[in-house]
């Protein structure tokens, strides 16, 4: 069984955005994976960009797979416990769902943030981001 761990984000939403994924089996990362996919992107889009990614490089190491990720409305999207309602993520739901074909059995499954790979795959996208010059928003308290 292959492991995937993604995480799509942006600065601002929309906003520059950035996806991270780790590929990876019982004991060992096979792949960290960054890439930066544009200026005005939303969260969910986001999310959804990463999967994708994750799932086109899963797809040379098995064909069994379960993609780990922290976005429940992705996760719940793909269960068909919700309907994809947003015209900017139908398509990239059915994007996901013509990757599926390439498995043999495919899980979902949702994460928390403090999951140790997880928060892994929010690192590297984060690093994409800040190495583009998209620093992190600080916000100070006024005295």
């Amino acid at each position: 069984m292959i492991f995937t761990n993604s995480d799509g984000g942006c600065r601002g939403n929309p906003g520059p955005g950035a996806i991270g994924i780790i590929i990876r089996d019982d004991k060992t990362i096979l792949i960290k994976y960054s890439q930066f996919i544009g200026r005005q992107i939303t969260n969910n889009i986001a999310e959804y960009e990463a999967l994708i990614k994750a799932l086109e490089l899963a797809s040379q190491f098995g064909k069994e797979v379960t993609c780990c990720l922290d976005s429940e409305l992705v996760v719940n999207h793909l269960l068909g416990k919700y309907k994809v309602r947003n015209p900017w993520l139908l398509p990239l739901f059915l994007k996901v769902q013509k990757l599926q074909e390439n498995f043999d059995l495919i899980k979902y499954q949702c994460v928390s943030r403090d999951d140790y790979h997880q928060k892994l795959v929010d690192e590297i996208l984060n690093d994409e981001l800040n190495k583009r010059g998209y620093w992190k928003k600080r916000y100070w308290k006024r005295k």
